[in-house]
């Protein structure tokens, strides 16, 4: 005659008792409260998140090389002409010097960022013709109506481009060399003044000015 086991009721199991001598470990604590853990967004508590600057336009217009001969063989330098801005009206050039490519355009960048000027530009164009000279180099610039573009050498489009100017006509008549290039369109940009800037040094306003 089959028999029919009794079950026992089955109930939770109780905690395993903690190691005599030790006592029960507390809950952790939420590491985001005291300020030790980084939050959701990468930071931690306490700081706040840094803000960026203007996004500026970094460009190279010339990287030369220099082989200085040894007697264990030859030995490269390099050095690197940076131009930075922020395309709205402010600029500058910077010259870094250094073993790597990389090290003399990022040494070249910082002196740039460093010697940023402002500049003046009227409706993404240049107020005046310019001429300007700058050891060998010799450089004219002409305003142009909306729609011309940047009628430039690629060394004097890299600074205009930088400055916020979209429409020049630019013509280069005497040395090539890049640094004396870019200094040359530097002194024209920071010679050039606006109708209002000119009356207001004479004494006169714009009114009165139409009036003679």
């Amino acid at each position: 005659m089959n028999t029919e086991e009794t079950k026992a009721p089955e109930t939770e199991a109780a905690p395993a008792a903690a190691p005599q001598g030790r006592a029960p470990r507390a809950p952790r604590r939420d590491a985001g409260r005291n300020g030790r853990g980084p939050r959701r967004d990468g930071g931690r508590r306490g700081e706040t998140p840094v803000e960026e600057g203007p996004q500026l336009m970094e460009k190279v217009v010339y990287v030369n090389r220099c082989a200085k001969v040894v007697k264990g063989g030859r030995r490269f330098s390099f050095s690197a002409l940076i131009v930075v801005g922020d395309q709205k009206g402010k600029v500058g050039y910077g010259f870094g010097k250094a073993n790597e490519v990389s090290d003399a355009i990022r040494k070249g960048t910082d002196a740039a960022k460093r010697a940023m000027k402002k500049v003046v530009v009227v409706n993404e164009t240049i107020p005046h013709e310019v001429y300007s000279e700058f050891g060998g180099a010799k450089i004219v610039l002409k305003p142009a109506a909306s729609g011309t573009g940047l009628v430039a050498s690629a060394k004097v489009r890299a600074v205009l481009e930088a400055a916020g100017v979209n429409n020049v006509i630019a013509k280069s008549l005497g040395s090539s060399n890049a640094a004396n290039v870019v200094k040359a369109v530097m002194q024209a940009m920071l010679g050039m003044r606006t109708a209002d800037q000119i009356l207001a040094a004479r004494g006169k306003k714009k009114k009165e000015a139409a009036q003679l």
